[in-house]
């Protein structure tokens, strides 16, 4: 995925209401930005750190300037929750999942569950359907360790334990977690600071719920879905 036009660099004054920030332009200009990122955004809204922004001129936007990268850790984050099932999407189309490729058609958002909807299902008539669940990772502790989640998700357990059900009604069903920084080489499920989403991934995975991740390249120009990363499901077993 290419930013285009390139983004814009500036400093993190603060972020706050969730959806806002302030920041200083390179020209000393300050602005109140949209946040896309509803989430705690652990580590990654300390003031004075470097960003990146996006600029959208329409009329229907509040905001001009919008929050796409922050440095922190000495690398650079992608934190837009809205740009993971794009990267995902980019990633089974380019075969870096092979148990996601070669399917005749991809979806987006289709319903299915209790209510909900699926962010990507791959369908063939040789293959069968994948449903596949995106989740976005920008999260860590420990170095080259990426962790998901960053807070209480009552609505990711949901939806691993509708993936369950699918699978047993003889249907694939997949999490695919997007890592939106490129200084990790592993993914751990955060169980301690979500209790209930280890314990829903731990069951999801024993009801023949398939994992993966990808960890992505980024700079203020782009971010490209790059490997597979091993997921460490130590500490789960005992939940």
């Amino acid at each position: 995925m290419i930013f285009s036009p390139p983004l814009i660099p500036a400093r993190l004054v603060r972020r706050y209401k969730r959806f806002l920030f302030d920041a200083i332009l390179e020209d000393g200009g300050e602005i109140t930005g949209f946040c896309p990122n509803t989430g705690s955004m652990r580590g990654l809204a300390e003031p004075g750190s470097r960003i990146w922004l996006s600029r959208h001129d329409a009329s229907s936007r509040k905001y001009a300037h919008a929050l796409e990268l922050v440095e922190a850790d000495g690398t650079v984050v992608g934190v837009n929750t809205a740009l993971p099932n794009r990267l995902a999407e980019e990633a089974i189309l380019a075969g870096l999942v092979p148990r996601l490729d070669g399917f005749q058609t991809l979806k987006r958002e289709q319903r299915y569950g209790r209510n909900s909807r699926i962010d990507i299902l791959l369908e063939d008539e040789g293959k069968g359907s994948v449903h596949v669940e995106v989740k976005n990772v920008h999260f860590i502790r420990a170095a080259g360790l990426a962790e998901f989640p960053d807070s209480v998700t009552s609505r990711g357990a949901k939806h691993l334990d509708e993936m369950g059900d699918l699978v047993e009604t003889g249907r694939r069903a997949a999490m695919l977690f997007v890592v939106q920084r490129a200084d990790c080489d592993r993914l751990k499920i955060c169980a301690d600071l979500d209790p209930a989403y280890g314990r829903a991934f731990t069951r999801a995975i024993a009801r023949g719920v398939e994992a993966y991740a990808i960890r992505c390249a980024l700079d203020r120009f782009k971010i490209v879905p790059e490997c597979l990363i091993p997921i460490d499901e130590d500490g789960l077993r005992a939940l």
